[in-house]
């Protein structure tokens, strides 16, 4: 006996063997519990139907399966789903279903709270509480895409980490909910399908390129001149553009995957030619396309939505330097549930 009860998706496969075998139960027995666990998604001992009565006794008696548990669900009127979720220690973060015609994507939060300071985010807000377990990023995916087949019948097709927090911050724990998510013996998603969003940790983005990820990388750059970015995201001054820069060329020099730079044009912060110049000069160091974000309001007066026509000056300008650049809508505004806006809002 096992003296106090342990949460079982915090071990692995050969330690939950290990246990098994100590306690009399064939060691096969590991494999078809973490099937049930990682493959079928089961919250329930009792449901795992292929186990002897005696197992599943044992299961019961030592070990729990701290699900996820939804809070509060909200619909936009575009269809976007925001879900505040309740972590078994009784934390709260959302994740988000944007749905579109093409595609369904699960955007799924890292932290609670959030390590950064950047000033135009909600979640920056909140005091980062904690990092998520890799089951509590794990469990985004599996609620969305059951949500996706019960709202749309369609399958979730993309996942984004673009939630609460910074996933470079809580590295180890994305990369191991992200080997659940995409192995056979999990969920099985491609992880071409995947897009990691940093606000550009220099460091952990080498260590991503070292470690062979096969997912995408995105980078929340908002400005490519130095004392504006610092001046809207203040970590900047510790982990600047240059050293950003670096890290990037690294990346794709070991990877081949181009960077998406995602990038919000603020009136009066990042409005004028010398920004669009900049940017230009930025992307040309590596390969990258540019994504140019719709701001979404957080009740903060200094930051307001760049006029139309600054917009196209910056599409203009880029496309020009044959770079590819897109203008993203948001969506789920209603229920601030888009970019930006998460911050456990009732």
């Amino acid at each position: 006996m096992i003296s106090k009860k342990k949460d079982i998706r915090s071990l692995t496969e050969q330690e939950f063997k290990d246990i098994l075998i100590s306690n009399s139960f064939k060691a096969y027995r590991a494999k078809q519990v973490f099937h049930w666990l990682w493959n079928k998604s089961i919250y329930s001992f009792s449901e795992m139907n292929n186990l002897p009565d005696e197992l599943i006794n044992f299961l019961n008696n030592n070990f729990v399966i701290n699900n996820i548990k939804v809070h509060k669900m909200q619909k936009s009127s575009d269809g976007t789903i925001k879900n505040a979720i309740e972590l078994f220690d009784g934390f709260v973060v959302e994740c988000v279903l944007i749905p579109t015609k093409d595609r369904i994507t699960a955007c799924v939060s890292s932290q609670v709270g959030c390590s950064l300071n950047c000033k135009f985010c909600a979640t920056a807000r909140l005091k980062r509480m904690r990092n998520l377990n890799p089951d509590e990023i794990y469990d985004q995916v599996v609620l969305i895409s059951r949500q996706a087949k019960e709202f749309f019948n369609r399958p979730l097709t993309n996942i984004v980490f673009m939630g609460m927090g910074e996933p470079l911050m809580n590295y180890n724990n994305v990369l191991k909910s992200i080997d659940k998510i995409t192995s056979k013996s999990g969920l099985g998603m491609s992880p071409r399908r995947i897009v990691v969003s940093t606000s550009g940790v220099p460091k952990m983005i080498k260590k991503m390129a070292d470690d062979n990820v096969k997912f995408k990388l995105a980078v929340s750059l908002h400005s490519a001149i130095n004392e504006t970015r610092t001046s809207i995201m203040p970590f900047n001054e510790k982990m600047n553009l240059d050293e950003l820069a670096d890290s990037l060329k690294y990346w794709y020099d070991k990877t081949k995957k181009i960077i998406t730079y995602e990038y919000v044009v603020w009136k009066g912060v990042n409005d004028k030619i010398e920004d669009i110049n900049a940017l230009v000069k930025f992307c040309k160091k590596t390969p990258s396309k540019v994504n140019l974000i719709q701001y979404n309001s957080i009740d903060d007066p200094s930051f307001a939505q760049a006029p139309k026509h600054i917009l196209e000056n910056y599409i203009q300008l880029l496309e020009s330097n044959k770079i590819k650049a897109t203008i993203r809508r948001s969506r789920g505004q209603d229920i601030d549930a888009a970019c930006g806006q998460l911050a456990n809002k009732d």
